[in-house]
Order: structure tokens, then C-alpha cells, then sequence
């Protein structure tokens, strides 16, 4: 699944454009929907070049999409490509959490050899 593509992006392209706090944010803002740049950018202080430069990457990862109408370009998010990068990480949580079920399975079997015969648990 780790090398898995959507659109022309790979995978940790898309954890890469997630793993910036701007555009984590720009991610945030268009999970309330559609905006144009200029709505995104307002709460941001940096000069408009450099805010377009984390959609940039955002577009190329695949996580957003925009369409310009007019002198307006409006961006949204592309839930296809969330929905993958979250089923990687449903699976990550999966395996770790079955190999700290393993470990706790094992440490409960040594907790109970070392007790005393008459302590030790009965299994049914």
C-alpha cells in the first residue's frame, strides 16, 4: 500500500504537503468546504507568493484541487486522496496495535509463571 499512487502523487508526497502546520491549516479551512485563495490566505501573514507556493504543493500532492472562474481560483479538498492517506494509517494503528497485544499477552505469561502454582490463573 506504501507505494500505492493517487493521481500522480505517491503517498509520502502526501504526508509531506499534511506535514507543514500551513498547510495543515489550509487543509482545515477547506474541510468546511470550498474557498477561494484569497479566503484561505486572509487569516495568514505572509505575502501572497509564499501562501501560494504551500498550495502548490498541496495540488501536486493531490490533496486539494483548484479551478480558477473569472479572476477567482477556488480550492477544495480531494477526499480520495485523504481517504488513502487515512487507510495507511488505520493499518499502521492495526498492526501496532496488535503487537502491543502480543507483547501485553506476553508479559501476562511471564507475570504468571513467576507467581506461585497455587496463584497462577486457571485457563478454561
Amino acid at each position: 500500500m506504501a507505494n500505492q499512487q493517487l493521481t500522480s502523487a505517491p503517498l509520502p508526497d502526501v504526508f509531506y504537503a499534511l506535514g507543514d502546520p500551513t498547510r495543515l491549516a489550509i487543509v482545515g479551512e477547506l474541510g468546511r468546504g470550498p474557498a477561494s485563495v484569497s479566503a484561505l490566505a486572509a487569516p495568514f501573514t505572509m505575502a501572497l507568493p509564499s501562501f501560494m507556493k504551500h498550495l502548490s504543493v498541496l495540488e501536486r500532492s493531490g490533496v486539494i484541487r483548484s479551478q480558477k472562474v473569472g479572476r477567482v481560483r477556488t480550492c477544495e479538498l480531494v477526499p480520495k486522496t485523504l481517504s488513502l492517506a487515512h487507510s495507511w494509517l488505520a493499518e499502521q494503528r492495526a498492526l501496532w496495535e496488535a503487537r502491543s497485544d502480543r507483547m501485553a499477552g506476553f508479559v501476562e505469561h511471564l507475570h504468571q509463571e513467576d507467581l506461585p502454582h497455587e496463584q497462577r490463573k486457571r485457563k478454561v
